[in-house]
């Protein structure tokens, strides 16, 4: 047995000493990478939420700040931080250094994540978790500082952002694998369809944290939601068993549990490198497809709130702060799509099939909130939500049990260490274009949010039809089952569990 997190021993000591059920622990183990990942995205907001602040509107008379000229600290009070923006973003190429931004934070991201799962199937999860989060936490924090410092040099604002990527690469594929450690496939989908919420709640507690403090000064928008996740890696580090061999179980786990836990002790010292897990049925097509379900949901992620201050709603804009909070609701349609997705795909036995319908779902309603979402306030939250749910359903899917299941292929014969590096593939591949979306509509939404849209449902329609190949494949698999209903099958995808 590995050695127990102290926080668990201290609260064994203070509950007399008796050891927890294994179910207890499972409960404890959702609970924290629910609340670690949560934080990880609750980060990611300030940038969106800020964007109107930094850049309020581009002038056309405004001269043109070219990178890297200009002064790296402005004296006090010859800047106006609420009207006029903030420079280097105040300039009539601002909306495309913010995109740029967002690009240099998520193409870091997805380079690291790669090595993340690499490294994340060889150290201790725990500790490794527990770093990346304290880590990001100070170089998000350290991006407001640039507020309170009167630092406007752009390299500053583009250097920061890409440490804090490669940092926060460290959390899917830890929090994936402890997961996948700790459960197995039966309803993997709906349970994690439901921890996945994680992603919306923190975008919604990061927007509404950021929001809330914006009238003190920006810099305060990033310094909380940076503190708020190095909170979350103490938290980890004290409390978080990544693993079922790390703690004693109050009572002898059944004979499927023991036998599935001593198969993971003995297998976890050999991890798969890169190639053998693109050679998983399965992974290459989920992989592209998630990456363009990412450049959608990003997109919505770092410049809804923007397009919702510069877009008249029912003849009306709204200020900065109030479009911050109205995104939220994107997040809530979010946590119902991934819930359901994960829900339909779990009783359809049909993973591809699942995540296929929601993507090409998402394609009118992308149209349709785009055209009349200006109506009205009402018109327009209905609208939001449910496009937030066909957008976040396939990619909380395809990122927690679809990854879930292909890092637990029988071709990898019990091996699981290989959940972080096929987890890490996969969403690795899908925020390349997660760094694709936020960038071009930086360019793009000078020309008109009409064009962004447009990228959006065909990047939608693309997710789609990359998985033709596998839907075709399910649903010969669920009409062979109706046509044989003695036949079972496991939760996960049918084609995902064949041998190799």
């Amino acid at each position: 047995m590995r050695s127990e997190p102290s926080g668990l021993s201290l609260l064994r000591r203070l509950g007399g000493g008796k050891e927890w059920s294994r179910n207890a622990h499972r409960g404890l183990v959702l609970a924290l990478t629910f609340v670690a990942y949560a934080c990880y995205h609750a980060s990611r907001k300030p940038p969106s939420i800020v964007k109107s602040v930094l850049d309020p509107k581009a002038h056309p008379s405004a001269e043109p700040r070219l990178w890297p000229l200009g002064p790296i600290f402005i004296e006090a009070g010859s800047v106006s931080h609420s009207g006029q923006g903030w420079p280097p973003f105040n300039g009539t190429d601002g909306t495309a250094k913010l995109g740029e931004i967002d690009v240099a934070f998520l193409a870091c991201y997805s380079v690291g994540m790669y090595a993340a799962g690499h490294l994340g199937d060889r150290l201790d999860l725990r500790l490794f978790l527990a770093v990346g989060m304290i880590g990001s936490g100070a170089f998000v924090a350290l991006f407001g500082m640039g507020y309170f410092w009167n630092i406007h040099a752009f390299e500053f604002y583009l250097a920061v952002p890409m440490l804090a990527g490669f940092l926060q690469s460290t959390g899917w594929p830890s929090v994936v694998a402890v997961v996948g450690n700790w459960f197995g496939e039966r309803k993997r989908g709906l349970i994690m369809g439901i921890w996945n919420a994680h992603t919306s709640v923190g975008n919604i507690s990061g927007s509404l944290l950021a929001a809330s403090v914006l009238q003190y000064g920006w810099g305060w928008s990033f310094i909380l939601p940076g503190a708020l996740i190095a909170v979350g890696g103490v938290l980890v580090f004290f409390f978080l068993a990544a693993y079922p061999e790390d703690v004693v179980f109050s009572v002898v786990p059944d004979e499927e549990a023991a036998q599935r836990q001593e198969t993971e002790t003995e297998d976890r010292g050999s991890a798969v490198g890169i190639r053998k897990a693109c050679s998983i049925p399965g992974v290459i097509p989920f992989a592209l497809c998630l990456f363009f379900s990412k450049l959608v949901a990003y997109t919505f992620l770092y410049w809804l709130p923007f397009y919702l201050s510069q877009t008249a709603i029912g003849g009306e804009y709204l200020s900065v702060k109030s479009a911050g909070n109205l995104s939220t609701l994107f997040d809530v349609g979010g946590i119902i799509g991934g819930i359901l997705a994960g829900c339909i795909s779990d009783q359809l036995n049909a993973r591809a099939t699942t995540a296929a319908t929601f993507v090409y779902l998402a394609i009118p309603s992308l149209y349709i909130y785009h055209k009349y979402g200006g109506i009205s306030k009402t018109v327009n939250i209905v609208l939001m939500m449910i496009t937030g749910l066909f957008v976040n359903g396939p990619y909380a899917l395809i990122t927690t049990a679809v990854s879930a299941d292909l890092g637990t292929h029988k071709s990898l014969k019990g091996d699981s260490r290989a959940l972080a590096t096929v987890t890490a593939l996969i969403d690795g591949t899908g925020s390349v274009g997660a760094a694709v979306g936020p960038l071009v509509t930086g360019f793009l939404s000078t020309k008109g949010w009409s064009s962004v849209f447009m990228m959006l449902m065909l990047g939608a329609f693309v997710a789609g039809t990359l998985l033709l190949v596998l839907v075709r494949e399910e649903v010969s698999q669920i009409i062979h089952r109706h046509r044989n209903p003695l036949i079972g099958g496991s939760a996960s995808t049918p084609l995902l569990k064949e041998d190799s």
